[in-house]
């Protein structure tokens, strides 16, 4: 993996792997994320929480931005675009960052409409768990998806996770609480 540059408005690298470029957001990208989401809605909503009233919004976006930057600054959470040579493909964060006895933190990401099945998401989750493991020095990198979700579950088997069970009600999403499927990939085990 690459190290390419440090962000002036971020602590967090941006790193380019597998194809892929993974970089902070910044203010400038607001419009390509905002068209994105608008134009993925339908098609992302399904596999998420339910979008705040004013989520694609200017403000919305801003906000968004300012919880990133203390996340990252903590050291909890590496919130990354996802770029390819088609311009912005989706976003991928590493969050719940814990250290200590569990070195380990929980993966999510998704790709736009326009960009899925092309590799993308996978190639995005390589990318992200090198950086865990390599630059971040954590043990454990965790993921759940949705049973009916097939796509992610095959993404995530492809980057080289196991899955380890079923959690009831895991998360809320789409406004309800979900059953999810666990996977799990730590660091000693090659892809």
């Amino acid at each position: 993996m690459a190290l390419l540059d440090w962000i002036g408005e971020r602590t967090a690298p941006a790193l380019s792997a597998h194809g892929v470029l993974l970089r902070s957001p910044r203010l400038t990208d607001y419009s390509a994320w905002a068209t994105l989401r608008d134009e993925s809605r339908d098609y992302l909503t399904p596999w998420e929480p339910t979008w705040p009233e004013d989520d694609l919004t200017r403000t919305a976006y801003r906000r968004r931005l300012s919880i990133y930057a203390r996340e990252q600054e903590q050291g909890h959470a590496w919130p990354m675009f996802v770029f390819a040579e088609d311009g912005l493909v989706g976003a991928i964060t590493l969050s719940n960052v814990r250290r200590g006895v569990a070195e380990t933190g929980t993966l999510g990401y998704w790709i736009g409409r326009r960009f899925a099945g092309r590799g993308f998401a996978t190639a995005a989750v390589r990318a992200m768990v090198d950086h865990a493991f390599v630059d971040l020095g954590l043990h454990r990198v965790e993921a759940a998806c949705l049973p009916t979700n097939h796509a992610s579950r095959r993404v995530l088997e492809k980057a080289g996770f196991e899955a380890e069970g079923r959690a009831r009600a895991y998360l809320k999403i789409n406004g309800e609480w979900a059953d999810h499927l666990l996977f799990g990939r730590v660091r000693d085990e090659a892809c």
